[in-house]
């Protein structure tokens, strides 16, 4: 298994581990608190105790995601001590992506161009979205992103100029913090 895939796989997971943090506790995030929504209901699970990719693989949401986490050997990463923080796109977001795109990036062939965009999706330590601000991030990947906590939106340019917005935040996992978006994040081309 390449080292990209399992950076791929890693960041898929730890999106997926941000998503299920989100749910938790959402308080912490000034930038993101009046445009986003925290994942919460009545019997909201307490996930403090279940890592990045155990919290995406209980997400019926998050099941294109976990797949992709697999199929570029991140698992591991993703469970691994962290912190992480994970922006991770729901299954409705990989499915926006052009049509054969998600199946050719599944192939054992592009698992390295699968870990490149998962790791991508993944920033190291813990960023809870009270402590969002408007700039740049290094990503896992090494390629940055840039951040915009307007309004009380929180939105996402990546490395191609294409969007995403935060729409859940705070997912706590036992190792780092998961944040739902609405798009799949794409690295600069180069």
């Amino acid at each position: 298994m390449s080292r990209t895939r399992i950076a791929l796989i890693g960041a898929i997971a730890a999106i997926a581990m941000f998503a299920a943090a989100c749910s938790s506790d959402s308080s912490t995030t000034s930038a993101a608190s009046s445009g986003t929504e925290s994942m919460s209901s009545s019997a909201a699970p307490d996930t403090s105790s279940m890592t990045i990719t155990e919290i995406a693989a209980s997400n019926p949401d998050f099941t294109t995601l976990v797949a992709a986490i697999e199929a570029a050997g991140l698992t591991e990463t993703l469970s691994g001590e962290g912190p992480y923080t994970v922006f991770a796109p729901t299954n409705a977001a990989f499915d926006a992506l052009p049509a054969g795109t998600l199946d050719t990036l599944l192939k054992p062939e592009n698992k390295d161009q699968l870990a490149a965009i998962l790791t991508y999706h993944v920033v190291a330590g813990e960023v809870m979205a009270a402590d969002v601000t408007s700039g740049d991030v290094t990503t896992v990947n090494g390629a940055d992103f840039t951040v915009s906590a307007d309004g009380g939106t929180v939105t996402i340019k990546d490395g191609q100029g294409n969007t995403a917005e935060v729409t859940t935040t705070d997912i706590v996992a036992s190792n780092g913090v998961i944040h739902v978006i609405d798009a799949v994040l794409l690295p600069p081309s180069n």
